[in-house]
C-alpha cells in the first residue's frame, strides 16, 4: 500500500477525534462540565466554556462519524469494522477529555478561559484521543503514523479555528 493511501486511511481514522473536538462549538452551552467548582486557587476546575451539552454533543458527533467511517470503509486499517468503530468512539471521548485536561492545566497556571497557550490549545484533544483509542488501535501507532497525525492535526486545527473565529463561531482564533 502506498504512502498516500496510508495517510488517507489515517485521516479517516482520526476524523471522529476532529469532529468531537469541533462539535461543542456548535452544540455547546448550558450547564458547566465542572458544575462551577472552584479549587483552592479560586479558579474554576475547567472554566465556563466546557459544558455538559458540549461534551455529550461532541462525543455523540464523534461516535456518529465513527459509525459512518466504519460503514463506508469497514476494512480501514484494522480489517475489523467493530474495532474501527470502538477506536473512533474512544477517539471522540478522549478528544474531549484531553480538551478538558488542557483547560484544567491552563486554570492551574492561572490562565483565563480563551487565553492562548500554543501547542496545548492545538494538541490536547489529539493527545487525549490517541491515548483513549490506544487499546483498540495500538497496532497502527508507529512513529511515522503518530508524527503524521500530530503534524496534520496541528495544521488543520489552526486553520479550522481561524476560520471559525472569522465566521463568528469562536471568540478567539485558537
Amino acid at each position: 500500500m502506498g504512502c498516500e493511501m496510508v495517510f488517507l486511511e489515517l485521516l479517516a481514522f482520526i476524523l471522529p477525534c476532529y469532529v468531537a473536538n469541533a462539535a461543542p462549538v456548535l452544540v455547546g452551552g448550558g450547564m458547566r462540565l465542572d458544575m462551577g467548582i472552584k479549587l483552592g486557587d479560586g479558579m474554576g476546575l475547567l472554566g465556563k466554556t466546557k459544558t455538559i451539552r458540549g461534551f455529550l454533543g461532541g462525543v455523540a458527533a464523534g461516535a456518529i462519524v465513527s459509525g459512518i467511517v466504519a460503514a463506508i470503509w469497514p476494512g480501514l486499517l484494522f480489517g475489523n469494522q467493530q474495532t474501527l468503530f470502538l477506536a473512533g468512539v474512544m477517539l471522540a471521548v478522549g478528544a474531549l477529555i484531553g480538551d478538558a485536561a488542557g483547560s484544567f492545566i491552563k486554570r492551574r497556571m492561572r490562565m483565563k478561559p480563551g487565553k492562548h497557550f500554543n501547542f496545548l490549545d492545538q494538541m490536547d484533544f489529539i493527545i487525549g484521543g490517541l491515548l483513549f483509542a490506544y487499546p483498540f488501535a495500538s497496532r497502527i501507532y508507529s512513529l511515522e503514523n503518530i508524527v503524521f497525525i500530530v503534524v496534520v492535526s496541528y495544521v488543520l486545527h489552526v486553520g479550522a479555528n481561524v476560520s471559525a473565529n472569522k465566521l463568528g463561531l469562536k471568540k478567539v482564533p485558537w
